[in-house]
């Protein structure tokens, strides 16, 4: 498919059945995410890659706890356990993903004081991870979405892929949510409202 790229969120050990920051289901969607990969010229995926102590676990503020909310400078933050921290095992990929394919990965969160869930910005929405430029550069118009979770990094990318001017898909089948506080049907919302096809 010249001019469209899949993008795979952040399918990693750590959010799949026995990680840090477990999505239930997680792992189910390993195999209709191989099949896509077998099905698109252009395959780009995304890690979450924390360093140690990063500023949107729980265990850097005292008395918080996972899923709690903090402000941050650039907004509400949600509170994480610790997960995904750079070279450990939980924030390798799933050992079944066919990845090699992939022309790009694209790493985030990697800085300490900000955390990122979109694919193209930093949680402060100003701060690009380049994957604008990369997806423009290659001609690319297109994309589709899978992996994890889908009300968190993979609406948080749709959305602004559109604001990138792309056509996008998410490929509901080949996601699974945390659902935190009805944040499923809040974000399956905010993509219909950005014009995401959920396919």
């Amino acid at each position: 498919m010249a001019g469209e790229a899949l993008i795979v969120i952040d399918l990693q050990n750590d959010f799949c059945p026995g990680g840090a920051l477990a999505v239930a289901g997680g792992d189910e969607i390993v195999p209709i995410v191989n099949r896509l990969i077998g099905d698109f010229e252009h395959v780009l995926l995304t890690q979450d890659w924390h360093p140690a102590g990063h500023s949107s676990f729980a265990s850097t503020h005292e008395g918080k706890q996972p899923f709690e909310t903090v402000e941050m400078p650039y907004g509400t933050q949600t509170l994480w356990p610790d997960h995904c921290i750079q070279g450990t095992n939980g924030a390798m990929f799933h050992r079944d993903l066919a990845w090699d394919k992939g022309e790009i990965v694209i790493r985030k969160g990697f800085r300490k004081a900000i955390d990122s869930y979109s694919a193209f910005y930093e949680n402060d929405h100003a701060t690009p991870t380049g994957l604008g430029g990369y997806l423009k550069e290659r001609g690319i118009g297109k994309v589709t979405l899978c992996g994890l979770a889908t009300d968190f990094c993979v609406a948080f990318s749709a959305i602004d892929a559109r604001k990138h001017g792309l056509d996008v898909t998410v490929r509901l089948d080949a996601c699974r949510g945390i659902d935190l506080g009805g944040s499923m049907a809040a974000m399956t919302e905010r993509m219909k409202q950005a014009g995401v096809t959920l396919g």
